[in-house]
């Protein structure tokens, strides 16, 4: 059998959580959801997901503040994260990868760009 890799969804949006965690599934992904920054660093460290998506606009805790966290706790710091966001103003990009993210993806995106920026991240980081 081979193993689902697994992808912990950040994002409060319940209509966007909707849309994206059915495309990463109906790529092959198995998707746990939480719902800021908080839960996220929660059950980053607990669940040791091969790859983060994260929302960069969220309640309790943002994006960033949860990016940088991450990088700074040993059993996380290695993960993968990935900035999925409506934020696509000039230097938004740069803000999320000096944060620690990996990669950006600019919302709204089709499942197509999404699976292919995943797939170059898991690739780049073989857990």
């Amino acid at each position: 059998m081979i193993l689902k890799k697994h992808i912990l969804l950040v994002e409060d949006n319940p209509g966007t959580v909707e849309v994206i965690s059915k495309g990463l599934e109906f790529l092959g992904y198995q998707v746990t959801l939480a719902r800021d920054g908080v839960e996220a660093l929660e059950m980053a460290s607990t669940q040791l997901p091969d790859l983060i998506v994260m929302d960069m606009l969220m309640p309790k805790l943002d994006g960033l503040r949860a990016t940088a966290e991450l990088r700074k706790n040993e059993l996380t710091r290695a993960i993968p994260i990935l900035a999925a966001t409506a934020r696509a103003m000039p230097g938004d990009e740069q803000k999320c990868l000096a944060a620690g993210c990996d990669a950006y993806i600019a919302k709204p995106f089709t499942h197509k760009q999404l699976g292919a920026v995943i797939e170059k991240l898991l690739k780049d980081h073989p857990g």
